[in-house]
């Protein structure tokens, strides 16, 4: 059975185990557009900047791109994050220069906050990168990066989703002066 095949059959089978269509409620598209509204493109507003930030950012996309080609989609998260942790080490990105599940918390009113927040690798002290294995990345997984761009006070987001046949990357840089998010 081929990849395609495979993914309509396991929607369709979640589709009736859910009882509910996999297409997104209105209130949640609604919800989306009002942040998307938000985000600007970096392209636009800096276009030097933008050019730098993908220059600098190629290596680690292209081990997630060859972690995706050689695992294929449909795959445990754990799995990919575990191939792209030695895709990272065989490109020179050591672990001097990345963390794997990288800890960090927040401050509230001058006071730390004790819950730790994970994200999956931390780059060269300047890029988060979160590893997700699901069918369509949505506002929550947006807003999970966007969080803990914002809250560690990191400049450079990257999204990147395994499990579709086709991988998906979303690019992001927070500009802390502003407090606003671009994508790149």
């Amino acid at each position: 059975m081929s990849y395609l095949a495979y993914g309509k059959t396991l929607r369709q089978k979640q589709e009736k185990v859910n009882n509910v269509p996999i297409a997104k409620t209105k209130d949640m598209e609604h919800s989306f557009n009002k942040i998307a509204k938000s985000i600007g493109r970096l392209e636009e507003h800096d276009p030097k900047l933008r050019h730098q930030l993908a220059n600098y950012c190629y290596d680690i996309i292209g081990c997630c791109q060859e972690v995706h080609r050689d695992m294929g989609p449909f795959l445990n998260e754990y799995m990919y994050q575990d191939a792209l942790d030695i895709c990272f080490s065989e490109h020179g990105i050591t672990d001097s220069n990345k963390i794997k599940e990288y800890h960090f918390t927040a401050q509230f009113h001058g006071y730390e906050i004790r819950h730790p927040h994970k994200v999956d690798f931390f780059i060269r002290k300047k890029v988060f990168v979160e590893c997700k294995a699901i069918e369509a990345i949505g506002t929550e997984q947006r807003q999970q990066l966007w969080n803990y761009m914002r809250l560690a006070k990191v400049r450079i987001g990257i999204l990147y989703n395994f499990a579709p046949i086709i991988d998906l990357c979303e690019r992001y840089y927070f500009d802390i002066d502003s407090q606003k998010m671009y994508t790149f």
